[in-house]
């Protein structure tokens, strides 16, 4: 190991021991400081009936992250679906959006040209909600299938997609996440070639736990300052059950602590179908995320 990386390890190992410690002396801040102060970096899926998502809402200010968006029905009728979701949004009192982008039968790396244009359409329809809403993310699945794809290419065309699709399309950023993906180097790869501010990684840490024989601490490794959203919901490693933080067996303060503490201005989206599932994580990332911002403005004031 090269020297200057054992002092990076080091670092990053002292300030992760120090915040720990700082975890175990420090109480926990008032909600209402974290509303203040951070409450519009957690979204919440939309997985709920509109009467429950405006009571997740109001008691915590999270935003919505759509998925209305990701059905291709919807797309079909795009004008009249902007509508009605822009007056739903309005009654459920959503002030930040996200949006989940399609991904049942597309793929941007496909070698067959009328797959492409299909995917490239329903990706520009996606943004043309997202734009018209007032969206400041959109999600999209690498739509990588290991059985089934080879990686090599995977990461080259992936690119050349991307690259044409946000040739024209500026100021929202697309956030790749991982869904079957066994490692993260093929998405790195990708952000990379198509160097663009607008173009970036959604790490779902549920997804890493069960799908990848990688530990997600080492997805938040490899990805590091590439990752600016993250999908968060747990399970037991076997199957993608979308279970509340805690329930399952994801070690989150290893995963998300590196990673808050190296980008603090990540944000986060609450993938779970049920709303105490909803409540119960948005308070274990608040607690998180409150105590990193606390320890981050000690830190800096050293």
């Amino acid at each position: 190991m090269k020297c200057e990386d054992s002092r990076e390890l080091f670092s990053r190992q002292t300030k992760i021991r120090g915040f720990l410690l700082y975890m175990d002396r420090m109480a926990i801040m008032a909600v209402d400081d974290f509303e203040k102060r951070g409450n519009k970096m957690i979204y919440v899926s939309h997985l709920l009936p509109d009467r429950e998502m405006a009571e997740v809402l109001e008691q915590t200010g999270a935003g919505i992250e759509s998925i209305d968006f990701s059905i291709a029905e919807n797309l079909d009728n795009l004008k009249e679906n902007i509508l009605d979701y822009r007056g739903r949004l309005r009654a459920m009192g959503a002030e930040h959006l996200t949006i989940h982008g399609p991904f049942l039968d597309l793929n941007p790396m496909t070698f067959d040209s009328r797959i492409r244009q299909a995917t490239m359409l329903r990706y520009a329809q996606a943004y043309e909600a997202a734009a018209e809403l007032g969206a400041e993310k959109i999600v999209c699945h690498t739509c990588y299938h290991p059985d089934i794809y080879l990686l090599t290419g995977w990461a080259q065309r992936t690119a050349e997609f991307y690259q044409e699709f946000l040739e024209n399309r500026k100021g929202i950023k697309v956030v790749l996440e991982n869904v079957f993906d066994r490692t993260w180097e093929p998405m790195l790869e990708a952000v990379l070639l198509v160097k663009s501010p607008d173009f970036d990684i959604c790490l779902d840490i549920g997804h890493a736990h069960c799908y990848s024989p990688k530990p997600t601490e080492d997805w938040v490794n490899g990805l590091k300052e590439h990752i600016s959203h993250i999908h968060v919901h747990d399970n037991l490693g076997d199957r993608d059950s979308h279970m509340a933080l805690g329930q399952g067996n994801i070690p989150l303060e290893k995963a998300l602590l590196p990673l808050l503490l190296e980008n603090p201005s990540a944000t986060f989206t609450i993938e779970c179908g049920e709303k105490e599932a909803v409540l119960k994580s948005w308070e274990k990332i608040r607690k998180l995320k409150t105590h990193t911002e606390n320890f981050l403005a000690i830190t800096n004031k050293i």
